[in-house]
């Protein structure tokens, strides 16, 4: 499967997963998930559909073990990065074990975008 296709499924995945804890939060009137909310729909569904829009425009030449490594980042840290939040968020581990683990995911999202810049850099296809 194209990494255009991956990224696709995985955006509209926590898209469904952001709006489902949007309307718990409506339904119970408890918002103290808001960040948790916003990190699902921002950095998992906007970001990832970024990515597999600029891999559909741009990235056809890009080499797949690179792209893999990116694809697995990004996803890595997004995820553990949402988990984490919403732990710390619902008060299950306290913030000095949870601080770690999301300075730790924050970082592998990060890593995941500086990959994505310089494969967009690499390929130098920007004409499209």
């Amino acid at each position: 499967m194209r990494y255009d296709r991956k990224y696709l499924i995985c955006g509209l995945t926590y898209a469904i997963a952001g709006m489902a804890l949007g309307m718990a939060m409506a339904a119970s009137h408890n918002h103290e998930q808001r960040v948790t909310h916003a990190h699902l729909l921002l950095v998992g569904f906007v970001t990832s559909m970024m990515y597999g829009i600029i891999h559909n425009l741009w990235l056809n030449e890009v080499t797949p073990r690179v792209a893999k490594v990116q694809f697995i980042l990004h996803n890595l840290g997004a995820t553990t990065m949402i988990i984490g939040l919403f732990l710390l968020f619902q008060q299950a581990l306290p913030e000095q074990q949870l601080g770690p683990i999301l300075g730790m995911a924050s970082a592998t999202v990060m890593a995941g975008m500086l990959l994505m810049l310089w494969m967009v850099i690499k390929t130098g296809k920007l004409d499209k």
